[in-house]
Order: C-alpha cells, then sequence, then structure tokens
C-alpha cells in the first residue's frame, strides 16, 4: 500500500524560497512557484529555512534570506515500503523528518519533595544573593506552549513574557503565552525554580496541527522551523549591534525520539537519530556557536521503568540532538539524590557523541501541578527546565561572548556534584549532579 511520508530536503537558492523564508508564515504562494525535484510535494505551509552554506560552520549573517545559497524545506514523498525510503530525488537528498515527542514519564508514584525541597538542593538563596537570578536572561521553551495564567496562579505573579519574541508554528493555534496548560507549562514553571527573574519566551514546537503525510502533528520540522526563528530573533534582537536586549539566551528542549522505529532506516544518510550532518543538528551547532545555551533531556527509556514507547529499547537510547556534543543533556535524579528509573542512560547512540547524559538534576517533585493537582513534575522532561533555570541564573552576570556555551558546560561537568563516590562520567548520572552554587564559585561570581 501507497503511503505518503514526511521529509526534509535542501534546495539552492531560488526567488521564491527567498521570498518564503521572508514572509514566514503564510508564504503558500511563494513556494507553489519553487522548482522542485520529481515525486516531491512540498509543504507549502512550511516556510522555508535559509541554511547559509549548509555547513556547520555557517555564519549568523550568511542566514539572511539573501545570504543564503541553501533552503530546507519540507514535503512529502509516496512510499510502498518505510525501510525503502531513496537516498535522494535526483539529485537532491532527502532527510528524515521524524515524530517528536515530550519526555513525560511513564508515571505512577506520588512526588518525592516540593519546589521548595528543590530550590534548597540547589541553593537557590545563596544564588541569589550573588544576584543570580536570571534577571535580563531568556529562557525559550520549546515543547507545547505556555500557560501565564496558570503559572500566575502558582507563583503568585505574572512571570516576565516576551510575546513579540515568541512564536507560532505553521498549523499552531493559541496566542503565545495562553496555550492548554500542559508539558510546556510543566517545563515554564521549571525553568523559575533557580531563575524567577527569567524571561520566557514561547515556542511551541509540539503543538503544530501541520500535515505530517503518514506520520500527524509535531515532527522535527517544528522543531527546525523553530529553531530557525529563534536564531533569527538571537542574531537580529539580542546579538546584532547596538544595546542587546537580553544578557544570554537558554533554549528548553524537553523532548526527543524514543525509538529508531520513528527515523529513517540504519544506514540511510538521511537519518536524524545518529547523524550529525542532518540539517537539524547542523542548525544546533550554529545556535550554540552563535552563544546560545542549548539544553536537552536525555529521554526516559531507562532500564529501570522506561517509557512504554521505547518498545523495551533501553541501550543508546540518548538520541539526536539529545545526544549533539553542543548541548547540555541532562538525566534526573530525585531529591534524594537517587537516580529515577525512566532516566535514559548512556553510552548514546553510535554516530553522536558518546559521553551523553552530561548531568543530573532533579525531577520527580510536587511543582507546576500542570498534569493535576498532586501530580508530580516528572520525566527528564522537568530535570531538563530545572538545569536550564540554573544556567539562565548563572548567566545573569555570566556573558556568553565571555563565557561561550561549550565552556559553560565544561564549567558545569567540573564542578557537578558526585554521587556514591563516582568519579568521572558514568552512563546513569554522566559527570554527576548540576550544582549551580559550586559553579558561580569556581567562576568567581
Amino acid at each position: 500500500m501507497t503511503m505518503k511520508v514526511s521529509v526534509l530536503t535542501i534546495l539552492g537558492s531560488q526567488q521564491s524560497l527567498v521570498a518564503s523564508a521572508k514572509a514566514g508564515i503564510g508564504a503558500e504562494a511563494e513556494l507553489q512557484q519553487t522548482k522542485l525535484p520529481p515525486d516531491f510535494e512540498i509543504d507549502a505551509s512550511f516556510p522555508a529555512v535559509p541554511l547559509g552554506s549548509g555547513g556547520r560552520d555557517t555564519r549568523l549573517s550568511q542566514l539572511q534570506p539573501d545570504q543564503s545559497a541553501q533552503f530546507a524545506v519540507r514535503g512529502f514523498i509516496e512510499t510502498n515500503d518505510p525501510s525503502q525510503i531513496p537516498v535522494s530525488l535526483g539529485d537532491v537528498p532527502l532527510f528524515a523528518d521524524p515524530a517528536i515527542a515530550p519526555f513525560i514519564t511513564c508515571g505512577g508514584t506520588p512526588p518525592l519533595g516540593n519546589t521548595a525541597d528543590v530550590q534548597a538542593k540547589l541553593a537557590v538563596s545563596r544564588l541569589a544573593e550573588r544576584g543570580l537570578d536570571g534577571s535580563e536572561v531568556a529562557v525559550a521553551i520549546m515543547d507545547t506552549g505556555i500557560n501565564l495564567q496558570h503559572l500566575r496562579g502558582k507563583l503568585g505573579r505574572m512571570p516576565r513574557f516576551d510575546a513579540a519574541n515568541s512564536w507560532q508554528p505553521p498549523g499552531g493555534t493559541g496566542a503565545p503565552g495562553h496555550h492548554p496548560v500542559d508539558h510546556g507549562t510543566m517545563c515554564a514553571y521549571d525553568a523559575l525554580i533557580a531563575a524567577p527573574n527569567a524571561t520566557l519566551m514561547d515556542y511551541p514546537i509540539l503543538s503544530s496541527t501541520a500535515p505530517g503525510g503518514s506520520i500527524s502533528g509535531a515532527t522535527l520540522a517544528m522543531a527546525f522551523q523553530g529553531l530557525a526563528q529563534l536564531i533569527t530573533v538571537w542574531a537580529v534582537a539580542f546579538a546584532a549591534g547596538g544595546a542587546a536586549r537580553y544578557k544570554a539566551l537558554v533554549i528548553n528542549n524537553s523532548w526527543g525520539i524514543f525509538h529508531p522505529s520513528w527515523d529513517f532506516p540504519a544506514g540511510h544518510p538521511g537519518r536524524y537519530i545518529d547523524n550529525p550532518n542532518h540539517p537539524f543538528n547542523g542548525l544546533v551547532s550554529v545556535m550554540a556557536r552563535a552563544g546560545g545555551d542549548i539544553v536537552f533531556a536525555a529521554g526516559n527509556c531507562g532500564r529501570e521503568c522506561p517509557d512504554g514507547r521505547c518498545q523495551t529499547r533501553t541501550s543508546d537510547a540518548i538520541m539526536g540532538a539529545n545526544a549533539s556534543a553542543d548541548v547540555l543533556t541532562l538525566a534526573g535524579c530525585d531529591i534524594q539524590d537517587a537516580r529515577v528509573g525512566y532516566s535514559s542512560q548512556g553510552p548514546s547512540i553510535a554516530g553522536m557523541y558518546p559521553q551523553k547524559p552530561d548531568l543530573t538534576c532533579y525531577t520527580h517533585f510536587l511543582g507546576s501541578e500542570a498534569f493535576g493537582a498532586g501530580t508530580p513534575d516528572s520525566g527528564t522532561s522537568a530535570a531538563c527546565p530545572v538545569a536550564a533555570g540554573c544556567i539562565a541564573a548563572l548567566r545573569t552576570r555570566l556573558s556568553p561572548a565571555h563565557v561561550p556555551p561549550a565552556n559553560l558546560f565544561a564549567q558545569l561537568r567540573a564542578s557537578a556534584r558526585h554521587v556514591r563516590g563516582n568519579q568521572g562520567w558514568n552512563g546513569d548520572y554522566g559527570h554527576g549532579i548540576l550544582d549551580p552554587e559550586a559553579a558561580a564559585q569556581i567562576a568567581g561570581l
């Protein structure tokens, strides 16, 4: 039976692609004029994404539509067998656009401790005494969307929020900050635990209802589009000349792929999960070199309690951008410093950076109650934004221009608290439990 499969491909610069990238959402007419390879049906709801030269050394200036030599577009091909997807259509390469999902846990156990306990473990009060509270630092939540009213009810105040530099994906619904209470609201709450004065930005990549061929809902293309928009925002509004609006940008990603069957088959050069040359992984590298602190969850395929979507596969479970050398990858532990059984363990999938996770942070506590009264903030989904908030706190006085993301991540690994005498890296905890105050001391803050 013939089925449609959503894919990403890279095309050389054309006037229609430049116009689409400039127009953003609503550029369907421009894309329909694009010269395409045979048997490729373009998704006209997905604006073209400038890739510059297409290499990992692409500069921000090359990502301006008029300066870009290459563009990524999303579309569909028909196949009788998903395991036999062609490498290319003519000389146009095909890359995977797999489904992605938030890393919420299989659950079933009550929360252990609460927000105050997490704040105590992270020494948030001592961070505040050092003036490290996330002021003038932006935290982009790439997730299902944020509900500000729920956060206001939990925090007793309205958090700082940048609607102008938030984003709405193709097919998405709801205004920035006004999405249903869900996974993204949990992540936003958790990011503010250590950085209460950080400014949230809403990037609801997991809320899209854009068509997906044989895969419906959120796919990697939405994260790709969101990250491209965030790079533009950072380059234009924050980092390019004049007085920057924010001191730093932290990007939280509590999502990923649960099983290789969601991706192209093994050995396909367009596969995502083990391919540093996939366009999304390349864009991650560009963002990291531009000064963005990118944080990813390790996933919930731990040996003791894997999510059902892991299909019992618990080795090589940290995949794709979650296993990139350019990001900080978080495992999860409870407030007693015990690794939670669903936290994915390293090493990561072959082909990506092997020593993942990098660090461990706190999860499974009573916090946002985004999923109902008494339910925990759980999964490595919660550990990730708690860590992102710690980074935002440090960035209050630690400029990415002077301490780039790679250097900061190295300091966090070096200052991590070792568990049960473990030294160096291990597959359960990475380099240890994140200790932002120790990192602040090392940095002289």
